[in-house]
């Protein structure tokens, strides 16, 4: 592996959970601590992560990875997270989708379903988002109906975040939130890389009725920087790379788990 393939895998493994440890690099990549202490200090010159005692994390930068960073080997499992989660909203339903990339996904499907897109002197949906992306994406539908939160923005995440949104979300009541996450674990719950957007999202599942979590197979078991304190976590939609064993242990913790269709 020539040093330039080591620094794009080193970035493609920060991109997964927004950091990475030096014994990860070490075992992933198969190099010495010293090489991927010279790699991250490389990446760090550049700008590209922020160098901790242990490894590198993105949550000091002011920008987000470039996109090509950010490519996305789950895409499909996503969709068809998401698919799943289209199918539990009905017409005339008021909804939260945070940001993230499974719900970006979701908003997509959304913005083209035919029974959302007819013409009607009512919202055939009303989304309150605090993602930029998720609000420009259903903009455009005039049958829809979208709420954005206000706050301040995360340019890493298109999120809005902060006391402004607090204030907002605190004033809707939904029938169903959905909530992304950077990692999801039976014991410690679903976590985010950011503490921002790991508040906005435990208030916006408690203003829903119903809220589950969106998280591909892949963060199963990931333990991210912030808890979502205060939210009653108990129902996750993912696909069918969970295991089994890690399934039984949510359902043993009385976590409904639904298995998206392949």
């Amino acid at each position: 592996m020539t040093r330039t393939d080591r620094l794009t895998a080193i970035l493609d493994l920060l991109a997964r959970t927004g950091q990475v440890e030096v014994e990860e690099i070490v075992s992933t990549l198969n190099v010495s601590p010293a090489t991927a202490r010279r790699d991250l200090d490389s990446l760090a010159k550049r700008r590209l992560l922020t160098r901790t005692r242990g490894g590198a994390t993105t949550g000091a930068l002011a920008y987000d990875l470039p996109g090509r960073y950010n490519r996305d080997d789950h895409a499909e499992a996503k969709e068809q997270i998401a698919h799943a989660a289209s199918a539990l909203i009905a017409p005339g339903a008021v909804i939260g989708l945070c940001g993230g990339t499974t719900s970006t996904a979701l908003a997509q499907i959304l913005a083209t379903r035919e029974d959302l897109n007819a013409p009607s002197n009512q919202p055939t949906l009303t989304v309150v988002t605090n993602a930029i992306n998720i609000a420009s994406q259903l903009a455009v539908r005039p049958s829809i109906k979208v709420m954005v939160t206000g706050g301040i923005l995360n340019p890493r995440s298109y999120e809005l975040v902060g006391p402004y949104t607090d204030i907002i979300m605190q004033k809707v009541v939904l029938d169903i939130a959905f909530i992304g996450v950077n990692g999801i674990d039976p014991e410690v719950g679903p976590t985010n890389t950011g503490e921002g957007e790991a508040s906005v999202n435990a208030l916006l599942a408690s203003r829903a009725r119903v809220s589950y979590v969106l998280a591909d197979s892949s963060k199963v078991g990931v333990r991210a920087f912030a808890t979502m304190d205060g939210y009653n976590f108990t129902r996750l939609i993912t696909d069918s790379g969970i295991s089994a064993k890690d399934k039984a242990a949510f359902e043993a913790n009385g976590t409904e788990v639904i298995v998206a269709a392949g």
